[in-house]
């Protein structure tokens, strides 16, 4: 199955081909180190419609310390403080750093135009109209490709190189091909997204299903609060060639509605006198739902999202929204669309400090392949300004720690390297869809919008099954051997997603137990898994709150 595996090196190398990747890149290669990026695909990014920035402007009365409180307030206290800090102060200079690179926020002539996003108390969210994410890529990378980043897209990550409980590279494969590389690295970045495609039904792009945290947990990292999974409120369900597609809760803020059947603005009920504004997305998720489950929603199985008030200036200022809708032969502008909530971004992942340290030497994470700075649910805007923030930080301390590095480079372990891929060959070969799905629907159905502890240890059970059939499997190639090796980090994050759900025994954020509705002071901690500690047995430990 593997003839060859060929060797190069870098100071710094990157996992990730999204925002965060590109910003710890830019720093790393900044701060003085030879930097190499790596990408399957550049993940949720080119989605982004908006990022958040307290800026300074006139009126607006926003500062960081009002940014800081709604980060908490709508993470529920789970935040880790140090980070909050760093967000909120640092947001405004990643906005202005974007700027000078030549990247074009709307504006009305010399004032920043910002939208008010949900679970946010101030209009602080700069957009690009034709498409924030794409736009902040093209900037990024043409600025990677200015300082010198080697990039390398299209290859898949097989695992991370460990010597004596440190990092010191990866394996990486070209698809279609019988290549294998191993990239030489004095430290590593783990920026790859989040658990996204471990749901069905997911808003997130196939590359996004936990390869990140797998990988940082497979080298020592401990992995933290796996149990919040985020649901985007307002996920387009019709018309049907836009299903899937989030509808901006800066719509919301705008001036949108949401109705229910009878064309109630329901949200007036559940969040007075406000509405749809001034509440994070993990409630409005909930609300949303709770009008479905109880017969309020509409035959397809969603609520109106009705943007058909707004003034045609603010509508048509969401060009990308409006002119998927208009292809589909609906306009916003006379006709509500119809949406729901479906699994989204996660709050968990690996556990890093103020550095984007992961506590394994060597290795960094950032974006949302990291976690606890956002606690127990994302306020909305704050996934891109994360990415930008604390992607800069885990790149430029990553290149700090590299002199210090050099002198313990390792020489290739072969046999070490290839082990965990060798370990699935053998002639036989099988359909792995079912599996895949498997994993998804149970994640879907057990560990969704609402848990209880019944439904949660039968989720279990069927991972279980999963696990069984496909410690029985094996495959004859380089591609079926990841595709086997995937599945086993899917099982065993859905393992621990559904572990943490059950031992949670209370609702916050973005985990709601029907068992457990009330939010108890005594669970203001983390849950957190070590592969050492575990043994592989997704065992959760109890972690302090910085």
């Amino acid at each position: 199955m593997i003839e060859a595996v060929s060797e190069t090196r870098t100071d710094v190398l990157v996992l990730g081909g999204g925002i965060a990747a590109h910003r710890a890149a830019l720093a790393a290669r900044e701060a003085g180190a030879s930097t190499t990026m790596v990408w399957r695909g550049h993940g949720a990014s080119p989605y982004v419609i908006g990022f958040n920035a307290p800026l300074s402007q006139m009126a607006s009365g926003d500062t960081p310390q009002i940014y800081f409180d709604d980060m908490t307030k709508g993470g529920c206290g789970l935040n880790d403080r140090r980070l909050v800090s760093l967000l909120a102060h640092n947001a405004s200079s990643a906005y202005s750093d974007l700027r000078a690179m030549g990247v074009s926020f709307a504006s009305d002539g010399d004032r920043t135009l910002q939208r008010h996003l949900s679970g946010n108390s101030h209009a602080r969210s700069v957009y690009v109209p034709q498409g924030t994410g794409r736009a902040l890529l093209q900037a990024l990378s043409r600025r990677t490709r200015e300082l010198g980043v080697v990039l390398r897209g299209g290859m898949t990550v097989i695992g991370l190189a460990c010597e004596n409980g440190s990092v010191f590279g990866a394996l990486l494969w070209r698809p279609h091909t019988e290549e294998l590389i191993f990239v030489h690295a004095a430290t590593v970045v783990i920026a790859m997204g989040g658990i996204g495609r471990l749901y069905a039904g997911s808003t997130y792009p196939i590359d996004v299903a936990g390869d990140g945290a797998a990988l940082a947990y497979e080298a020592g990292a401990t992995l933290i609060d796996m149990e919040f999974v985020q649901f985007e409120p307002v996920v387009t369900i019709w018309p049907q060639e836009c299903a899937g597609m989030e509808m901006p809760t800066a719509m919301l803020g705008d001036g949108a509605q949401l109705r229910n059947v009878t064309g109630e603005r329901f949200m007036q009920r559940y969040n007075p006198p406000h509405g749809e504004r001034l509440i994070e997305k993990a409630s409005m998720a909930l609300c949303i739902q709770r009008e479905i489950d109880e017969g309020r929603g509409l035959p397809e199985g969603g609520v109106w999202f009705d943007a058909t008030m707004l003034d045609q200036e603010k509508l048509e200022s969401y060009v990308s929204h409006c002119a998927r809708l208009r292809a589909a032969g609906v306009d916003p502008a006379v006709q509500p669309v119809i949406v729901a909530p479906a699994a989204h971004s996660t709050m968990g992942g690996i556990l890093i400090d103020e550095c984007g340290w992961t506590g394994v030497p060597g290795l960094y994470a950032a974006g949302e392949a990291a976690a606890s700075v956002h606690g127990a649910s994302r306020i909305a805007g704050n996934g891109c300004s994360d990415t930008l923030v604390l992607g800069a930080i885990a790149g430029h301390h990553a290149a700090l720690a590299v002199p210090s590095r050099r002198h313990m480079a390792q020489p290739l372990n072969r046999e070490a390297l290839l082990a965990p891929l060798m370990r699935w060959n053998s002639d036989a070969a099988r359909n792995t869809t079912e599996l895949k799905l498997a994993i998804q629907n149970t994640l879907a159905c057990h560990a969704g919008i609402w848990r209880d502890a019944t439904g949660l240890r039968t989720g279990l059970a069927k991972i279980h099954l999963v696990e069984k059939c496909l410690g029985d499997m094996r495959a004859s190639t380089i591609a079926g051997a990841l595709d086997l090796m995937q599945i086993e980090r899917m099982a065993r994050s859905a393992r621990m997603i559904l572990t943490a759900a059950l031992t949670r025994t209370e609702s916050r954020g973005a985990h709601q137990r029907t068992d457990y509705p009330q939010t108890d002071a005594d669970w203001l901690r983390h849950l957190s898994f070590q592969q050492a500690r575990d043994n592989g047995a997704a065992t959760p430990f109890d972690t302090p709150i910085h």
